[in-house]
């Protein structure tokens, strides 16, 4: 099956009071806030923003399509400079437009939107002045307002301290992959995880592949034996650099290039296996429901300038094999090449019955980062099947790590190393004029594993 990352251009504070045990000893509740609980009441309801850069301003794009009953009321972002642009693109009709041009899901049918349909949609964006929150605390600001969905998109290092206070606020979330750029921050991640299962909280990973339906139909085909054993994986994204700035504006202290800067430092990206080849290594788990034992990597930089605070500290080649705990192997493959070169991405599952090739080509249905918000709330309300899937991609996020540290470091990474390591990338204090001076690029052999 061939199935690229195709699409149209750019494409009250609630609570729970707990009542007096059942008999059965399980917990009743008095539902206060009718939607904070699944499948609870049909109110309206409202979402939140945290990381207003373009993917963040994509996915609010895609919630308003693939939805009708939520409204975006909250932003948050480190730069005002950033929240600004983002809402005047979402106030704009034809940036909405532009992300349009495919079915959307509406009355139970799926089909187009018209031109007012569009037109409409921004009149859904009701952020107003005193919803707009600024600086290191701001994402503390709008969680404890009166969102019920967060939707976190800020660099991937601050995705566990976000999803953790999202979740401890009770709230529903949609958070962009990947989950983590350190094993303490993904063990971090996974603990919220276990207890938004607990909450029942719908949790919407911006895994998007899990939620086309191409893909979808071919897992169920391995999940349920029609395609045997999986024997093997490959896994490949092969694209173009991502620099995020060109220089650096001599006003700016570390802190504040880095962020600006995001991609070319490890501990906000994670480099790019963790943070763009984890959508296909992600959907080499799901196919084989496990995470790996083992791996072994190398990579390096040949082209990318070394010693360049542009290009930060991160590689721009990594291949992982990986070993799975049937004692299959999945081959990983990424690079950032300059422009010209060959590309593309996709997954190819070999079973002992037969074999699949993946990608987004086919988009004669929904698109998935549009299908993905209309199951989220499809979960929320308790129309469609219950959605967390916070802990399938902190797995992933965990293997891609893995996959990393390997290559950075020369030696065979384990799972259980993974899960017993002390690596913490996060500063330990913030502030804009801060000096933070980026680690050197890795050399395997003199770079330790902890």
């Amino acid at each position: 099956m061939n199935m690229s990352n195709q699409r149209p251009p750019v494409s009250r504070r609630s609570f729970l009071t707990r009542s007096a045990a059942l008999s059965t000893g399980t917990a009743a509740f008095t539902i206060v806030k009718p939607q904070q609980v699944r499948g609870a009441g049909k109110a309206r309801l409202k979402a939140g923003l945290i990381g207003c850069g373009g993917r963040g301003t994509a996915a609010v794009a895609d919630m308003l399509l693939g939805t009708e009953n939520v409204d975006f009321v909250a932003m948050a972002d480190l730069f005002e400079d950033q929240l600004e642009g983002s809402l005047r693109r979402l106030r704009d009709p034809k940036f909405l437009a532009n992300r349009s041009g495919f079915p959307v899901e509406r009355d139970g049918k799926f089909r187009e939107l018209t031109k007012e349909e569009i037109g409409a949609l921004p009149g859904r964006v009701k952020v107003g002045p005193e919803y707009r929150y600024t600086g290191f605390d701001a994402y503390k600001k709008l969680i404890s307002s009166d969102v019920d969905i967060v939707m976190l998109a800020t660099p991937p290092g601050w995705r566990p301290i976000h999803f953790e206070a999202a979740v401890e606020a009770k709230k529903h979330v949609f958070a962009e992959k990947p989950f983590g750029t350190d094993p303490v921050g993904i063990r971090r991640f996974m603990a919220a995880a276990r207890k938004s299962e607990q909450l029942k909280l719908t949790v919407m990973a911006g895994a998007q592949r899990r939620s086309h339906p191409g893909y979808v139909a071919q897992a169920k085909k391995f999940h349920n034996g029609e395609m045997g054993e999986i024997l093997a994986g490959y896994a490949w994204w092969l694209g173009r650099p991502v620099i995020k700035q060109k220089a650096r504006n001599t006003k700016w202290a570390d802190m504040e290039w880095q962020h600006r800067n995001w991609y070319s430092y490890v501990w906000l990206c994670g480099d790019q296996i963790v943070e763009q080849e984890i959508h296909n290594i992600d959907v080499i788990n799901w196919f084989f429901n496990a995470h790996p034992v083992k791996v072994m990597a190398s990579g390096g930089c040949i082209w990318r300038p070394r010693n360049n605070e542009v290009y930060g500290n991160i590689y721009d080649h990594l291949s992982a094999d990986f070993v799975y705990p049937n004692g299959a192997h999945m081959t990983s493959n990424c690079r950032q090449y300059p422009a010209g070169l060959p590309g593309g991405n996709g997954e190819i599952i070999v079973g002992s019955k037969g074999r699949v090739q993946l990608s987004l080509s086919d988009d004669s249905g929904p698109h998935p980062q549009v299908n993905e918000h209309t199951e989220m709330l499809k979960s929320i309300r308790g129309e469609g099947p219950y959605q967390n899937r916070a802990m399938a991609m902190a797995e992933s996020t965990m293997t891609a790590v893995m996959g990393r540290e390997a290559a950075y470091s020369g030696m065979e990474i384990t799972w259980d190393m993974m899960m017993n390591s002390k690596l913490d990338l996060m500063p330990k204090a913030f502030g804009l004029d801060a000096s933070f001076p980026a680690t050197p690029l890795p050399i395997p052999g003199e770079y330790k594993f902890i």
